[in-house]
């Protein structure tokens, strides 16, 4: 199973933050990614906390032919700048697209792209989602099943917000 994570706090070409990732879920088998199924969208806080407008965040699940990690995500970074994302090399920053490979059948990478990603268990606002579309999934590198991962990250934090139902 391939896990990608799709986030937007500014709007883009295709309008709001939600439009956005909307657009982007549907402009993915333009470059050869297809989505088997998604979360609902959350609304969630910055991380780290800033002045910046909340993000828009879903996982998907998604099939890809190839077996590169670094291909698909080259081709997720085409889907970014397709919808006005600009790389400046700023952590954290404000987006008008952030697509995320999660997971990639379980492959485990150091270099880039690292796989599992590196700050997904941390994240609230991936995991949430995440369990919506793969509830049994488990940690490539220590097998921690994600409802674990879950609970180290306590009840539902006060700056996520569940927007609508998971769609397929």
């Amino acid at each position: 199973m391939i896990l990608i994570a799709l986030g937007s706090n500014l709007p883009g070409r295709a309008g709001s933050p939600r439009e956005t990732v909307e657009g982007a879920l549907a402009a993915l088998p333009e470059v050869g990614v297809r989505v088997l199924t998604r979360s609902a969208w959350y609304r969630s806080a910055p991380v780290p906390p800033s002045d910046q407008p909340w993000f828009v965040n879903g996982v998907a699940a998604v099939a890809f032919e190839g077996t590169d990690p670094a291909d698909l995500m080259a081709r997720l970074h085409s889907v970014e700048a397709t919808f006005g994302r600009r790389r400046d090399g700023l952590r954290n920053a404000a987006r008008t697209l952030d697509l995320d490979l999660l997971d990639m059948a379980g492959v485990v990478r150091a270099r880039e792209p690292t796989l599992p990603h590196p700050r997904m268990t941390g994240r609230a606002f991936v995991l949430y989602p995440l369990a919506e579309v793969a509830p049994d999934w488990r940690h490539p590198v220590d097998g921690r099943p994600l409802a674990a991962l879950i609970a180290a990250l306590g009840p539902l934090p006060a700056g996520l917000e569940r927007m609508e139902e998971a769609r397929p």
